[in-house]
């Protein structure tokens, strides 16, 4: 057997042996110092090694000796001081409420202060003469009578009369002597007190009714009539009645709530919750934080919400859960002494408001705890779905609103159910429209469609010029406040706003348009500045396709019929989530669950604006763009009210010659615009395409379709491009004459 040499570096081979290099294997074997002779190696046991010895070539072993440790424990650093300051930051509690910090809240409070107990002193100031008094002088009698049989029983010692008689019935003598000789004492003594403060008592009367002034007579009078009256009011009918009600309110215990999560599954045999920190009050309710037991999580606690409202005793609207991003199984719940959501938000903000930022969050109302809530339609599109009567138009109408309130927005505002509810933004609207049935030859659906090939149309150009923009002007290739403000460019803020969509997406002519239209739009357009919002009464496939409610990044739902519907509205999954509007009740106007707006999901409860308000609030917009010169479209009467839906295809025929069998549609488009500029002015201003798109849209529910068309430039050149045929406009406007003589 060959030996191998362990304690050095292996021999060199040579130069024919070197196909195959030889590494050393060490056997496990204490390391011995270099000037003391080698120790004889112990016993290896099999499958016993040690790790490979480096590579002294290896440049990633350097400083790496016989013997040590691959794999050295890793050190651990004390935190520096400035971890040590961040760390207590986070869980240090604030000295003053949030309230007291903020000057809106502060604000708010003060109010809340002046009308709570301005109500309250007007309450009781009213019912002092009319309730209190007669009350109290009715109830005095009885009063006197109550005080005199208590004085008698006090001079009598009436209340030493049961120990009396109960010494005869034990024929205890000596007790009942000693007992009548006490009572004989006590009545001596409390007779001679009460002869005496008669007397005294009569006296002073007589002296107050013969010398004392009117007022301390009359003073002295109301003083006694009040205590007598007091004295005689029945214990189950106050004389004072409550300025507000009192809500049934639980008294919280850690008793109560470990019953809770017991009853809800939420605790094993073997461990229960526990309190980092104690139960408290916080605002109308109380706060409380529990760890479940480990292997629990925040969305067990959602499953079970139900059944935790019902171990604690309370409504599951009292009840409201937050996740604790410290542990992913600590929970906090709020539980509230009253349901929060039957109780209004109060008036808009936007009622005091002389103009609006819409680049900035805007008040949309408070959540379950009276705290507001922000709202954005930035880079976003918003669904809004709901029950009818529960606050859905409403809700909408208020972010429409704050964006009137900004003369530097343009709005598009229509309403397929034609109520009065939008009535009044025909004072700012860009475009309008009421209903789906034409009324003096204006067909406000052929309007709608118009509109959003205009906006389409817009959008387009709009991507077009913000990537051809200087990088001092637009940095990144996205609208900034700054373009969006800048006439020259014309490329406001819009806000799209189409209340009962479903009413203009099962029209049997324009249907398909318009949802292909605005499945474009909250897809596309929100990230060149244009925003769409859609509501319905009616979120199912039938009425409001999945393809356009799959485009809404936001969502808002108010009470709905059951969880599925929840679903449609919130988006897949929601109900996973915990989110459930099915779950609110009729009286919870105005509510709803707020998702994709912000990162985190929650309960709005919106403020409201009455049809009075809005009309304010609208004028005050009207005014602000008279002034800023931002007023346009319908608003500022750019476009005849009285036109027919189908008037495109007259002026379409009137600017054909009838030697022209077939024309481009962007020379259609142009003549258009020069045939009816106050109409088919915009639709000059777009590029070759997009001229094609628009009068293709505005021809296609006349079943008249657009196809390749050889044709010259102007420089005489031959080109294919779409256009339209005369034979096809002289046949729908046939069929239209035809249906008209019908009728």
């Amino acid at each position: 057997m060959t030996e191998i040499n362990v304690s050095g570096p292996p021999t060199e081979a040579p130069e024919e042996e070197k196909s195959a290099s030889v590494l050393p294997f060490k056997l496990k074997k204490a390391p011995a110092p270099a000037t003391v002779e080698h120790a004889p190696a112990p016993e290896v046991k099999p499958g016993e090694w040690e790790a490979e010895l480096p590579d002294s070539e290896d440049p990633e072993a350097e400083g790496l000796t016989e013997g040590a440790s691959v794999d050295p424990p890793k050190e651990v650093y004390p935190p520096s001081i400035t971890e040590w300051m961040e760390e207590r930051d986070k869980v240090r509690q604030p000295v003053f409420p949030e309230w007291v910090k903020l000057p809106d809240q502060r604000k708010a409070v003060r109010k809340w202060a002046v009308r709570h107990y301005s109500t309250m002193l007007g309450y009781h100031a009213w019912r002092l003469p009319c309730v209190y008094t007669p009350k109290l002088l009715a109830y005095s009698p009885r009063g006197a009578w109550r005080w005199s049989s208590a004085v008698g029983r006090w001079v009598f010692d009436t209340e030493g009369r049961a120990l009396r008689l109960a010494s005869v019935l034990d024929e205890d003598a000596a007790t009942y002597l000693k007992l009548s000789r006490q009572r004989d004492a006590r009545v001596r003594m409390r007779s001679v007190i009460a002869t005496v403060s008669s007397a005294v008592g009569l006296t002073v009367a007589l002296l107050l009714w013969v010398m004392a002034p009117t007022w301390l007579l009359a003073l002295c009078i109301v003083t006694l009539t009040t205590g007598f009256g007091l004295g005689g009011t029945p214990a189950d009918k106050p004389l004072i009645d409550r300025a507000k009600v009192t809500f049934r309110k639980r008294k919280l215990s850690s008793d109560i709530v470990i019953r809770a999560h017991e009853a809800a599954k939420l605790t094993t045999k073997d461990q229960t919750i526990a309190f980092p920190r104690p139960i408290g009050r916080d605002g109308d309710g109380w706060r409380v934080v529990v760890d479940l037991p480990y292997g629990m999580t925040f969305e067990d606690a959602l499953k079970a919400h139900s059944r935790l409202a019902s171990g604690m005793d309370i409504a599951p609207t009292q009840l409201f859960m937050d996740k604790d991003e410290t542990s992913g199984r600590r929970v906090s719940y709020w539980i509230a002494d009253r349901d929060p959501l039957a109780v209004p938000s109060g008036k808009t903000p936007l009622l005091g408001a002389t103009r609006v930022d819409f680049w900035k969050p805007f008040p949309w109302g408070v959540d379950e705890r009276g705290n507001p809530v922000m709202a954005t339609m930035l880079w976003l599109s918003l669904l809004v779905g709901a029950v009818p009567r529960q606050g859905k138009t409403f809700s909408a109408r208020t972010i429409a609103l704050a964006a009137a309130l900004d003369p530097d927005v343009r709005l598009i505002v229509f309403d397929g159910k034609a109520s009065p509810d939008w009535r009044s933004f025909a004072k700012v609207a860009h475009r309008i429209g009421f209903g789906i049935v034409p009324r003096d030859g204006f067909d406000p659906v052929m309007h709608l469609v118009n509109a959003l090939m205009e906006l389409k149309a817009d959008v387009e150009d709009r991507y077009h010029r913000l990537s051809e923009l200087p990088l001092h002007i637009c940095p990144e290739g996205k609208l900034t406040p700054e373009i969006s403000r800048d006439r020259k460019l014309n490329m406001p803020l819009t806000l799209v706003v189409v209340d009962e969509v479903q009413e203009y997406l099962q029209h049997p002519t324009h249907g398909k348009t318009i949802l292909d239209l605005l499945v474009y739009l909250a897809r596309v357009a929100p990230a060149v500045g244009v925003s769409v919002m859609n509501s319905t009464q009616k979120p199912d496939d039938t009425a409001c396709p999945s393809v356009l409610r799959d485009q809404h990044q936001a969502r808002f739902s108010l009470r709905v019929g059951s969880y599925h519907v929840s679903e449609v509205v919130l988006g897949a999954g929601s109900y996973g989530e915990g989110l459930d509007a099915s779950k609110l009740l009729k009286s919870h106007k105005g509510v709803g669950l707020l998702k994709g707006m912000t990162d985190d999901s929650g309960i709005v409860r919106t403020y409201l604006a009455t049809g009075r308000d809005a009309d304010t609030i609208l004028d005050r917009a009207r005014a602000l763009r008279e002034v800023e010169g931002t007023l346009s479209g319908d608003a500022a009467g750019e476009m005849s009210k009285t036109r027919s839906a189908d008037a495109i295809l007259d002026d379409t025929a009137a600017v054909l010659g009838r030697s022209e069998d077939k024309v481009w549609s962007e020379t259609v488009v142009d003549r258009l615009a020069e045939f009816a500029p106050a109409v088919y002015g915009e639709w000059k201003e777009l590029e070759g395409r997009a001229k094609a798109d628009q009068l293709a849209a505005a021809l296609k529910p006349y079943g008249i379709s657009t196809g390749q068309v050889w044709g010259k430039t102007e420089d005489g050149k031959g080109a294919n491009r779409r256009g339209i045929e005369r034979q096809h406009i002289i046949d729908a406007v046939t069929q239209r004459n035809k249906k008209r003589g019908d009728k």
